[in-house]
């Protein structure tokens, strides 16, 4: 399938999109990581109030948009209204170079059909928003080219056996984490790939002794959001087959692939 599954594989995946220098999770952001070359998008998805799967992080506006409150209280027609670049700003609230020029809040539907063929990974933030990801992903016939996550497993658990590939879930997460503790090995694997974050809580995550678990399955290692070069580099040669980044540019040159001009229709002013 996915290059995002080959456990030999050094992938750079675009987190956000390019959003350490575009808005983040705007099909902007997401056009600039793939303009630079990176293997894939990631990017995260809410349900409207009207039950339209839209592509936003935070549960509600206000970090990232000139709205306010819930974003599963507002319609897709009123979340079209808002400014998706608002608040991004790269000098510490000195500039805002993408306020009111119409970046918008994307829905899955627009992000699939801008970017087609292309690997992404979706995380689906809240389990109500399952149901329509499925609908709208086999209209676009996206099962070969996506792989899906969620920290609540109740999110994943209508999409196991239906073709889907899915990350490990939480509770499988602390499965391999209790059996990289003991040495007992990664056991049987249900999940595709193991997305992790190198402290969850505050704790640290065995990460290399995961991949290393994993690898030894035929299974990849994904590792979010690192934006440090020395820590990408020590991720990859302890066998991490992708790393998250919100600097996708700066992950690609680390690899020797000098990365392409963040080429798009819009250029901060």
């Amino acid at each position: 399938m996915l290059n995002l599954l080959d456990p030999s594989a050094r992938l750079v995946i675009a987190h956000r999109g390019n959003s350490m220098h575009a808005p983040e999770d705007t099909l902007e952001s997401l056009r600039q990581g793939l303009a630079l070359g990176a293997d894939g998008l990631e990017f995260d998805v809410r349900l409207s109030a009207d039950g339209v799967p839209v592509i936003i992080h935070d549960s509600t506006l206000e970090r990232t948009t000139n709205g306010t409150g819930a974003v599963a209280e507002r319609t897709l027609a009123d979340l079209r209204l808002l400014d998706a670049g608002y608040h991004f700003t790269t000098d510490g609230g000195r500039t805002f170079p993408y306020r009111g020029r119409d970046i918008r809040i994307p829905t899955l539907d627009e992000a699939l059909a801008t970017f087609p063929g292309t690997p992404c990974i979706i995380e689906l933030k809240t389990p109500t928003a399952t149901s329509a990801f499925a609908t709208i992903a086999a209209a676009h016939d996206v099962k070969g080219r996506v792989l899906v996550g969620s920290f609540h497993d109740e999110a994943l658990a209508p999409l196991r056996g239906r073709g889907f590939h899915l990350t490990a879930s939480s509770t499988e997460v602390r499965q391999l984490y209790l059996r990289a503790l003991t040495l007992r090995g990664a056991g049987a694997p249900t999940f595709a790939a193991c997305s992790i974050p190198p402290r969850f809580r505050r704790l640290p995550v065995p990460v290399l002794r995961f991949a290393r678990l994993l690898r030894a399955r035929g299974i990849p290692t994904h590792v979010w959001t690192i934006n440090d070069p020395r820590a990408a580099l020590r991720l990859w040669d302890g066998g991490v087959n992708a790393v998250l980044s919100d600097d996708p540019g700066t992950m690609l040159d680390l690899l020797g692939r000098t990365p392409r001009r963040a080429v798009s229709p819009l250029e901060p002013r």
